[in-house]
């Protein structure tokens, strides 16, 4: 009881242990991580978003859709009967930055994809409470003017290329393709960025 004293009234001592035991913690609960080969393996299957897709993450990030909906199921009975499967490591190994999250103003769309159609996804981003009326997501309009020029795509592979995302020289080369005529708006590429999140999940289910 003394020294336990002695650690308590001494801010030094208790910043030290504190240190401590936070390290073994990390040691004990996250380093193994880094040695389980599951988490960093892709699914069979899982290839890199399609340049229309990985624009429409970024206006998905834009927006800040993300700060209301998770993308992460937890392995609950309530989740998984609500979303469906639960979240795995193997499906965010492409994903830079990940989009887990913990706010769910809206509801989790890790497995949205397919669930609605693309008509539906366009109707509730131009106005949500036309499909859920008492929805209070606000709308985004302007996502059905703006066009997607594609400049920067191959930019942006690249730099996903260097921390392991599989694209290859030909992806780059014809990043900006679909985007030429200006024919891609903003809302048809954050629409093929939702229809494909979680089917890889689904499908294999």
């Amino acid at each position: 009881m003394k020294n336990h004293d002695i650690v308590e009234k001494n801010i030094g001592w208790m910043i030290f242990f504190t240190i401590i035991a936070i390290s073994f913690g990390a040691l004990v609960e996250i380093v193994p991580q880094f040695f389980t080969k599951a988490n960093y393996t892709p699914l069979p299957g899982q290839k890199p978003l399609t340049a229309i897709e990985l624009e429409g993450r970024d206006i998905y990030i834009r927006e800040g859709c993300h700060v209301c909906h998770t993308q992460m199921v937890r392995p609950l009975r309530a989740e998984v009967e609500r979303y469906g499967h639960y979240s795995m490591a193997q499906e965010s190994v492409y994903e830079h930055p990940f989009l887990w999250g913990s706010k769910r103003t809206g509801p989790d769309l890790a497995r949205v994809g397919g669930r609605y159609s693309d008509e539906w996804q366009r109707a509730h981003l131009y106005n949500p409470r036309s499909v859920v009326p008492e929805s209070i997501m606000p709308a985004y309009p302007w996502l059905f003017d703006n066009v997607v020029t594609g400049n920067y795509t191959a930019r942006k592979m690249e730099a996903l290329r260097l921390v392991g995302v599989p694209y290859t020289d030909e992806d780059i080369a014809n990043a900006a393709e679909p985007f030429k005529g200006g024919k891609v708006k903003e809302i048809d590429a954050l629409v093929a960025y939702l229809q494909q999140l979680g089917t890889l999940v689904t499908q294999k289910r």
